[in-house]
């Protein structure tokens, strides 16, 4: 199994370090629980990274056996640590099978979020198909939901931990989770299962100890409990989701079908997460960071909307735009259009503009062959060094490295 995740140089660093890299590290800044040996293979890695951007762009060799090394952002500004994920096989060869656990008063609707994103057949969006397993501590009797109905499950917890990805949907918050449930979500997560929470879910992975030292979030409600019972974990209240590697963690509701599409775009690519958002009539991308809710009400007449000028963005990604040339744009005040544009989208003009610059420069190379450079002016970059150097940041690879893995075949 290990062989099958780690690249060669990968295995060329635990020679030259005598450092043993398992299917996924945690580096941590010196004198952390990295140590200096794990910190010196992670400078080792990005620097031969770095050095192979050009390379490999170059040799246009879209069907290398090459690797990708998911290097994940901060959400929110968090000061996370840096997680090397493994490098993957991608294209739905590593997220194949979708156990989501479900326990008495689950609710239906934060169980649905994962229903619809995995569990429904769009192959013919040419989205891959995923195996989505419904377990339940005793299949065949009902589990009883939040509004009344009850639920049989073919599976039993056994098949989570046959799961690339368990789904914790939102159980009504008790004091004791069943043992089953909790033994059951360490197990999966003991043997390399990726997990995703919606809503009060986080609190079940909580139980289980999972948090422990880890950035997470919940839904704002249950914020002040939630740190309350669980003062090990880095709860950020205020941001959609967190993506912490190998667990993803969500707000309420609607925050939870974010962070789904937000962890079938990093395995899958955008391409596949606009599919899904699409059949769902739901924006593709959320960044992670935006606050949980929104400071005023949306604008009661269309006429006071900022849609049209989303709109007209998003069509002039390649021009520069600055808050004074919006706020014209928009016949507003400069003050006014910043409180406005932060009231409507959950975040700043700056952040809203490059975050879809870097989701176009993601279509681009998955779908097109334009070059690097063509691209970075195309989504506003200017050259293809600060593309390089904002894509890496916000995705985690280097441009190449993202068309090796995702680019369609053409």
């Amino acid at each position: 199994m290990i062989s099958a995740w780690l690249p060669t140089r990968a295995q060329l660093v635990e020679q030259a370090f005598g450092v043993a890299i398992p299917p996924l590290v945690r580096l941590r800044p010196a004198g952390g629980d990295g140590g200096s040996a794990a910190c010196a293979a992670r400078v080792a890695l990005q620097a031969e990274d770095e050095k192979g951007d050009d390379e490999r762009e170059s040799q246009k060799s879209h069907g290398m056996n090459s690797s990708l090394v998911q290097i994940l952002p901060p959400v929110a500004g968090m000061p996370l640590p840096i997680d090397i994920l493994p490098w993957a096989t991608y294209h739905g060869r590593m997220l194949r099978t979708v156990a989501v656990a479900l326990i008495d008063d689950f609710a239906p609707f934060e169980f649905g979020v994962l229903a619809e994103v995995f569990g429904i057949d769009r192959t013919e969006d040419g989205v891959p198909p995923f195996d989505f397993r419904v377990c339940s501590p005793r299949p065949g009797t009902a589990v009883r939901t939040t509004v009344g109905t009850g639920m049989t499950t073919e599976y039993g917890f056994d098949a989570l931990l046959e799961a690339d990805l368990v789904g914790v949907p939102a159980y009504q918050i008790r004091g004791v989770y069943p043992v089953e449930l909790v033994e059951a979500l360490r197990a999966a997560h003991e043997r390399g299962a990726q997990l995703l929470t919606v809503c009060s879910g986080a609190f079940a992975l909580g139980a289980a100890g999972l948090l422990d030292g880890r950035p997470c979030t919940t839904h704002w409600r249950h914020a002040e409990e939630f740190a309350a019972r669980f003062p090990l974990a880095r709860l950020d209240p205020d941001v959609l989701y967190v993506d912490d590697g190998d667990i993803i963690t969500s707000a309420g509701t609607a925050a939870g079908i974010d962070a789904a599409l937000h962890l079938v775009r990093r395995e899958l690519g955008s391409e596949a997460a606009t599919a899904i958002a699409r059949r769902m009539v739901v924006p593709p991308q959320r960044d992670g960071g935006q606050r949980q809710f929104i400071v005023q009400p949306v604008p009661e007449f269309c006429a006071d909307s900022l849609d049209p000028l989303l709109a007209w963005l998003s069509e002039r990604l390649d021009r520069e735009h600055s808050v004074a040339d919006l706020a014209r744009q928009a016949h507003m005040s400069e003050r006014t259009f910043a409180r406005r544009f932060v009231a409507e989208t959950g975040t700043t003009p700056h952040r809203w503009l490059s975050a879809q610059r870097i989701l176009h420069a993601r279509r681009l190379l998955e779908q097109t062959p334009m070059g690097i450079e063509e691209i970075a002016r195309a989504s506003g970059f200017a050259t293809a060094a600060m593309l390089r150097h904002h894509f890496r940041r916000a995705v985690g690879v280097a441009p190449a490295d993202y068309r090796r893995s995702f680019a369609q075949a053409r």
